[in-house]
């Protein structure tokens, strides 16, 4: 089938490569002629587990092409995915300024029975303005889809080639053939083609998302009970954990969620409650909880420390939202930094995939950034762990212990073993855990 995909961002990259790899002639459109002039020459823009591989070996093969002429790839296209982004507004709303002038240039040159497909996430109802805005383009006969995508970051293209469930809203029989020999080889092994209505479709995101951003936010709310009754929040999490009911996903504490879906998709929802007059109080309370939660760790250094940290170094491993990936959006990494810096302190950083999208967003003073993780420990005063990449798990503790000031370590990501902390003479400060070390004083 031949496929047109409008936006070489995330989830544009991600869904092109995989459609390609199915057997399909994919066609990447984008406006931005510096991105599209990489990819032709090879280059994978963003890093993303198995997707360069998936790029290059379709790009070779013909299958998938990349231009910035929307009249190159629209044209006989049989599906235009539009996968756009949609950055939050000051409301917290999805802006679809981006989607309603791609679906404008997309309408210039569908073809007659093409379907158009909102990859996007978007607002319930902005599949009808897109809709509104293909016809006053002279579009005619399409059809219309609502296609979230659920992609998790470091996972992406498994998460494509292997999902759960693929959600599709439709209001015509033609567009629910299509979405359907679209997706038939990938659901082989019997997963689901769930196909309902288009506003439900463009619900199901935001809801998904939130529904997991509840769960780590009542796990950090916990966890902070867990520090003043002598619980263990590792412990609580298996002993829910194993009930059926419940599951044992997005159940781990931490410094809060980050990245471009979970914040913004948990506001967004928030606010298209508010504007259609319905208070949802538990999305807007699971926001709240992660503003706290993001910064959970500065307050344990500042308790530890001071409130002035003039003179303190600290390392701090990991900068990426998540491991497996290099997307520093709403990053409880950068807020932490920021924090230090303010209190006076200097940093040192690492992270695998990162560094150079932090250096964009962090402050040009006082942060160093170094080539692996054991050079941001000299002299550092305390080690700030904040993203759990799999090589910083296990660490070399006796290099630790000899190149860091003081041998104390606060652990956003309870990835390291109380227990063994102690044995090992280190101060030691997990979420929602026993710690090993002085008691913490409110400053």
């Amino acid at each position: 089938m031949n496929v047109a995909v409008v936006g070489t961002g995330y989830v544009g990259l991600v869904a092109g490569a995989c459609l390609a790899e199915a057997g399909n002639f994919v066609t990447c459109v984008d406006i931005l002629e510096d991105r599209v002039n990489r990819l032709k020459d090879g280059a994978t823009p963003i890093y993303e587990p198995g997707l360069s591989r998936l790029l290059g070996n379709n790009r070779k093969a013909g299958r998938l092409r990349f231009t910035t002429d929307y009249g190159e790839a629209v044209p006989g296209a049989r599906a235009v995915f539009l996968a756009v982004g949609t950055p939050p507004g000051a409301d917290g709303q999805a802006s679809v300024g981006h989607v309603i002038r791609a679906a404008r240039s997309v309408g210039e040159h569908l073809s007659e029975n093409a379907t158009v497909v909102m990859k996007s996430t978007v607002p319930v109802g902005t599949s009808e303005l897109v809709r509104k805005e293909l016809s006053e383009a002279g579009a005619r006969g399409f059809q219309m889809c609502a296609n979230p995508e659920f992609l998790k970051q470091g996972d992406a293209v498994n998460d494509f080639m292997y999902p759960d469930r693929v959600v599709c809203g439709v209001d015509s029989d033609v567009a629910r053939d299509t979405m359907a020999r679209l997706y038939a080889p990938f659901v082989r092994s019997g997963r689901p083609v769930l196909f309902m209505d288009i506003p439900s479709a463009e619900l199901a995101k935001y809801a998904a998302n939130t529904m997991l951003a509840a769960r780590i936010s009542f796990m950090n709310e916990l966890s902070r009970l867990c520090e003043v009754t002598g619980a263990d929040i590792e412990d609580v999490r298996r002993a829910i954990g194993t009930d059926p009911r419940i599951g044992p996903y997005f159940l781990y504490a931490g410094t809060g969620f980050g990245g471009s879906c979970f914040p913004k998709d948990v506001a967004a929802l928030v606010s298209a409650g508010k504007a259609r007059g319905v208070d949802l109080q538990v999305a807007d309370a699971v926001l709240r909880a992660n503003t706290i939660q993001c910064t959970v760790l500065v307050r344990k250094i500042v308790r530890r420390f001071a409130t002035d940290l003039t003179g303190r170094r600290f390392a701090v491993w990991g900068l990426a939202f998540k491991p497996e990936t290099d997307d520093t959006r709403q990053a409880p990494s950068l807020k932490i930094i920021r924090e230090l810096l303010d209190a006076g302190a200097t940093v040192a950083v690492h992270d695998p995939a990162a560094m150079e999208k932090a250096k964009a967003e962090l402050p040009p003073r006082g942060v160093d950034y170094c080539d692996n993780e054991y050079d941001a420990l000299d002299g550092a005063d305390g080690l700030v762990m904040v993203t759990e990449w799999m090589q910083y798990r296990q660490p070399d503790w006796q290099q630790v212990a000899a190149r860091m000031k003081h041998g104390i370590v606060f652990d956003g990501r309870n990835v390291f073993d109380p227990r063994l902390m102690r044995e090992r003479g280190f101060e030691h400060y997990p979420i929602g855990r026993i710690q090993t070390g002085p008691d913490l004083i409110d400053a």
